[in-house]
């Protein structure tokens, strides 16, 4: 690989390698260590085209689910199943694996930045900057570079667009869907907020076990099905449709509300 070859958003791929190599190295202990992570369904992994695949998810931290999964998806190309025992596929990464995450985010200090660089495609937010509510248009732009990352390989968005649990999809996921026709593969997860600060980043509890479902591709009629019909098809995908509250112990709904209202968002 040639020190000068990039990706289509100008990242230096060798660099990019680097930088998963490194924050493999330094996280690892995080789902294989301090706490444990256990995975389901990972074999779905390795039989996925090389391009244009959509993985929708829960979203409990800004930044420790999807350094999970970079783990997780790095771990079953490498041949492990629902393991990511012995960080050696952390070597040779999948360099076209990206996230989308809100810019304001991203652009929040330096840590954030270098973070980007691994992967993320940047959007704004249309409902919600710098903590206040507010209302603006889709950025063309954010859509078309979802479009370009499809184009060059995997994306992890998380379509409720907050880390607060049974907050709606948001239709700009359902719009994606039906514009690029990815394969869509929901993921479910959980633990990550026991485990970790809002941020994802300082380790707040351990001792406890996270999970990763990965499920099979959804079923969805590209031409056919609505955008309302595919929001719902994601929310019971990722299991936050207001139904799969009635499953959960009541002190679990508790205690979700009580964290609802500590958080600023």
């Amino acid at each position: 690989m040639g020190l000068v070859k990039r990706n289509p958003f100008g990242h230096i791929l060798f660099l990019k390698k680097w930088l998963i190599r490194i924050f493999g190295l330094l996280t690892h202990r995080r789902y294989r260590g301090f706490n444990e992570l256990n995975i389901e369904g990972s074999e779905i992994i390795k039989n996925l085209p090389e391009t244009n695949v959509l993985f929708v998810s829960n979203h409990q931290t800004y930044f420790a689910d999807v350094t999970a999964m970079f783990h997780v998806f790095n771990a079953s190309l490498s041949g492990r199943v629902d393991t990511i025992k012995n960080i050696g596929y952390i070597w040779q990464p999948k360099l076209n694996i990206y996230y989308v995450a809100a810019k304001e985010t991203m652009n929040a200090g330096l840590l954030s930045r270098v973070m980007a660089y691994a992967g993320a495609v940047s959007v704004e937010r249309t409902w919600r900057a710098k903590g206040q509510e507010v209302e603006r248009k889709v950025n063309p732009n954010d859509t078309k570079n979802i479009g370009v990352a499809l184009k060059d390989g995997w994306v992890i968005t998380f379509p409720q667009g907050t880390t607060k649990p049974f907050k709606p999809i948001r239709k700009g996921t359902a719009h994606i869907i039906k514009q690029y026709k990815p394969v869509v593969i929901p993921i479910v997860i959980d633990g990550f907020r026991r485990s970790f600060d809002k941020k994802g980043i300082r380790i707040k509890k351990r001792g406890i076990l996270q999970t990763m479902q990965i499920k099979e591709p959804l079923q969805i009629d590209y031409e056919n099905d609505s955008v309302e019909e595919i929001v719902n098809k994601l929310e019971y995908s990722i299991e936050q449709h207001s139904s799969f509250m009635k499953v959960i112990p009541p002190e679990a709904v508790k205690e979700m509300e009580e964290l609802n209202k500590k958080r600023k968002y």
